[in-house]
């Protein structure tokens, strides 16, 4: 069997999962440094490797399961990481739960809505909503040398950094509301098919 680039992108951001979590432990800027470019490379591959699946239509069912696989690992291993070190803490936690609880419970719906043979595209919102989760989590995964680069008044790296996780938290909660409504019609319609 052939192994398809997409696929090969995907299984090495799997792959960048635990240099990235090591990385993460390394004391001074390399610590804050290393892992934002792992989570941005790692990012990066996760638009790269739906891009060229489509382009070159190597659309497979490999794909297909690893790629939502490799996205929950990354963002996971992220938060929980950054959880543990203190970065997000107090009430914070909440919007890093609330973004956890929705990619569980969408691959829950995906799965039960592939078994019914109904799809369910990604939606534009949700996109952007993945961008800005990546995107605060790159933010706050840069630590303290992120804070001395981004340092206006009031607002620091870590500052803007969790009004985005807080940003992508309410995104998260809208879009996974609108996914389920979708998904919900879409069982429904199918059903009285049937």
């Amino acid at each position: 069997m052939k192994i398809k680039i997409p696929n090969i992108l995907t299984i090495g951001r799997i792959i960048i999962v635990p240099i990235f979590v090591f990385s993460f432990f390394i004391p001074g800027i390399v610590g804050d440094l290393v892992p934002f470019f792992l989570f941005i490379l790692a990012s990066f591959t996760d638009y790269l490797d739906g891009l060229l699946a489509r382009l070159y239509k190597e659309e497979s069912k490999l794909g297909e399961l690893l790629d939502p696989i490799a996205d929950k690992i990354l963002v996971s291993a992220a938060l929980v990481l950054l959880v543990m070190n203190g970065i997000i803490k107090n009430y914070e936690v909440i919007a890093a739960i609330i973004i956890l609880t929705r990619e569980i419970l969408i691959s829950g719906l995906r799965e039960f809505l592939a078994k019914q043979a109904v799809s369910m595209p990604v939606s534009n919102l949700a996109k952007f909503k993945t961008f800005i989760q990546m995107f605060s989590i790159a933010i706050l995964l840069t630590g303290d040398t992120g804070n001395k680069l981004i340092n206006f008044q009031d607002y620091n790296a870590q500052t803007i950094g969790i009004i985005l996780l807080w940003l992508s938290a309410f995104l998260t909660l809208y879009t996974a509301y609108d996914y389920f409504a979708k998904g919900i019609i879409s069982a429904m319609d199918d059903d009285e098919k049937k």
